[in-house]
């Protein structure tokens, strides 16, 4: 039993004394009572031979104390056993970072707080989306049709537990972890729905807490929920720079600029509202179209000139994949057309899949050192292209006004295979398939074969699955697959390690041909998600895999990622905004944690003093979009004051240009930028009085 129990010395000492404690609460009491029986008087004969029987019948307990004690000793060790091993398949499996000597109580909290519960220090716990919404803030409780009594549990407050607040599907319990992340809990709630109200909240009839108290409540029951958490304030936090990613086809394929009357008026109404700058993607597919080393940049000078005359900075991005065909992607411009012409004779050049199909969205990475693309290598294509673009705007360089560039790493720009490639036949949420299959990439699989002694791992895996496969449906991916065998872990080690050796080489170049810019890298960021999140909270990671990220239970497939871009100095580039709870809802059944994804990238980021840039995945216009950007931009509480370096909002639109959507928007910059609410609240009534009194206020305000 001691060694199931995995008990110290310690915890028998404990246990002695609370062995000890209870006979001598037994000792105690058995003198009470005998003084009791002595006194007489006091009770009916008929009471006093009960109380005589109810002795007796305990007298079996007391004739033999070092039994029982040791019997307490047996059970005590038996149930922390069983604390041991709920503690260590949630520390394996969950996203729960609970101490050492955790009892049960946490777990408890634990698997509260993982439910979307929200559990106060005090033990007090109510649903999170049980939180009053501001119209109900202060109304009399004799208003409340159904109120019920909740007892409170003694339940220690635990931090860093699944960022999502959110219910968890019937499937979240299955393989999970979160690799020594620490997450933060959301501050803002989701939308609340009409119906009864409970303790002077208003909840839906369904609600489980309504529906299980319904028939019994009396008017003895009350339920205190505390108010619904107020907005975080970010007044005086650090400033975070915004910019804004300009329109896809901002410039055309012939490499003019579009529509620039109108471009004009919405950066100027941009640059009123304090934005750091603009974004803008460089085509390679446009610059470098029709013959190699012939490039043509005028229409980026032109955009490049207005963007200096409204004192704005500018980040480019070099783009060395095709648009369109992804969320988002109004616009369709392919590779260069020589470049296409040289795939007809050697398709190779592409990331190809097992079946042989090709993804002509970008180069592969089999040919960086392959001089394939008319007696150049991949590598010397780049370069040419980012050399070609610093000598070309040195001005702009020079004075400052492009901040930072971005390097595309991959297909959407982003370091990874292209994995899940609609073109393909992919759909959410399928785990892709390994794109490794072109000569080159075989080529260097079968030399790292033959240089580990085993010549027939020289293959893909055969028992993968396809695109649209489920991690459970595949030998390979499954809980306890051969992912984690021999095999599995040399050919996830050299699938992976073939990304990070691009990534070092591209950037090294680009960190010659930008001397003393800014570098940004882009992580990983699919069409559709913040991250290969899906299937995150499984043992394999199917879909990390698949893309590039040896990410499985039992190992970090992002500090070497960190590691590597921190020698070159280069920002990381993710995105922010997605919350679980929204995917749990949509696709219970991915096991997916977006949250939990950035925060490990994140932290692996900051644990090697990586700067952290972000840019939203999605169009976002509203206030809840917004506080999860803000609520990751400055991390609450964060002991080392870490934050991100910059923000990119995706992207310029129509829609943003909109009277609410702008007021949301312009709300968010300014708290970017750490300005107190306050400050708002006077530039909303700036219209309405004259220009002194706005002026004296906000000095007020400073």
């Amino acid at each position: 039993m001691e060694r199931l129990g995995g008990t110290s010395e310690e915890d028998d000492m404990e246990m002695d004394l609370e062995v000890k404690e209870e006979d001598d609460d037994d000792e105690r009491s058995r003198t009470l009572v005998a003084a009791e029986e002595m006194g007489g008087g006091f009770f009916e004969e008929e009471a006093a031979s009960s109380e005589q029987i109810h002795i007796h019948g305990m007298g079996g307990r007391r004739s033999r104390p070092k039994e029982e004690k040791e019997r307490t000793k047996l059970r005590e060790r038996h149930r922390r056993a069983i604390t041991a091993r709920i503690l260590a398949g949630l520390r394996r499996h969950g996203n729960y970072n609970l101490r050492v000597r955790a009892d049960i109580n946490d777990v408890i909290a634990a698997l509260a707080r993982e439910a979307g519960w929200v559990v106060l220090p005090d033990g007090t716990t109510f649903p999170s989306r049980s939180s009053p919404t501001s119209s109900q803030v202060g109304k009399p409780a004799e208003a409340c049709p159904l109120t019920v009594a909740v007892a409170p549990q003694a339940t220690p407050h635990l931090k860093g537990l699944s960022p999502a607040g959110g219910q968890i599907s019937s499937g979240d319990n299955r393989q999970c972890r979160l690799k020594g992340v620490y997450t933060l809990p959301s501050a803002y709630d989701g939308q609340y729905r009409q119906g009864v109200i409970v303790g002077g909240e208003r909840c839906n009839e369904n609600f489980p807490l309504v529906a299980s108290c319904k028939e019994n409540a009396n008017e003895k029951q009350v339920i205190d929920l505390p108010q619904r958490i107020p907005e975080r304030d970010f007044a005086g936090t650090p400033y975070v720079p915004v910019h804004v990613m300009l329109p896809l086809g901002v410039i055309n394929t012939k490499c003019e600029l579009v529509d620039l009357e109108g471009l004009m008026k919405q950066v100027r109404i941009l640059k009123s509202i304090n934005i750091d700058g603009v974004t803008v993607d460089c085509w390679w597919g446009i610059v470098e179209a029709h013959a190699p080393q012939e490039y043509n940049w005028h229409g980026y000078r032109r955009l490049f000139q207005i963007v200096r005359e409204l004192k704005l900075k500018l980040q480019v991005v070099m783009s060395f994949h095709e648009c369109g065909g992804n969320i988002g992607d109004d616009v369709c411009i392919p590779l260069p057309h020589w470049v296409a012409e040289i795939s007809r004779g050697n398709p190779d050049i592409f990331f190809t899949d097992r079946e042989g199909r090709r993804n002509p969205e970008c180069l592969s990475i089999g040919i960086d050192k392959e001089r394939v693309l008319r007696g150049r290598t991949a590598l010397e294509v780049y370069f040419d292209y980012m050399r070609s673009f610093r000598v070309e705007f040195d001005e702009f360089f020079e004075d400052g006004i492009i901040s930072a560039v971005e390097v595309g790493l991959g297909p959407c720009g982003e370091l990874r295979y292209p994995s899940y490639s609609v073109k393909n036949g992919w759909r959410y949420p399928g785990i892709g398939e390994f794109q490794c299959y072109d000569q080159y990439l075989i080529k260097s699989l079968r030399k790292a074969a033959e240089a580990r002694g085993h010549s027939f791992w020289a293959r893909g895996p055969e028992n993968a699955g396809s695109y649209n496969s489920r991690p459970q449906e595949t030998a390979f991916f499954c809980d306890g697959g051969d992912y984690d065998g021999y095999y599995g872990r040399f050919f996830l080690g050299w699938y992976s390690q073939l990304l990070v050796d691009h990534a070092d080489r591209v950037l090294s170049l680009a960190k010659l041909a930008f001397e003393g810019t800014c570098i940004v890298a882009k992580a990983s960021q699919s069409f559709l998600i913040s991250g290969v999140y899906w299937w995150y909270k499984t043992a394999s990671h199917a879909a990390e895999l698949t893309a590039g990220f040896y990410n499985p239970c039992n190992r970090d497939g992002y500090a070497s990622i960190a590691s590597m871009l921190k020698r070159h100095f280069v920002t990381l580039n993710l995105c922010s905004e997605l919350r679980t709870l929204n995917q749990q809802a949509a696709f219970s059944e991915t096991l997916a944690d977006p949250e939990g994804l950035i925060w490990q990238v994140l932290n692996a980021a900051w644990d090697v003093s990586l700067p952290v840039a972000s840019v939203n995945s999605f169009p976002c216009y509203d206030r809840d979009s917004y506080n999860k950007i803000l609520e990751n931009a400055k991390p609450l509480d964060d002991p080392d004051g870490r934050h991100l370096s910059s923000f990119t909002y995706l992207r310029l639109s129509p829609v943003l240009m909109e009277g609410c959507n702008f007021s949301e928007f312009e709300r968010f910059v300014k708290r970017m930028h750490g300005f107190a609410l306050l400050f708002l609240f006077c530039r909303a009534i700036s219209t309405s009085l004259n220009e002194e009194i706005c002026q004296l206020l906000l000095l007020l305000i400073a």
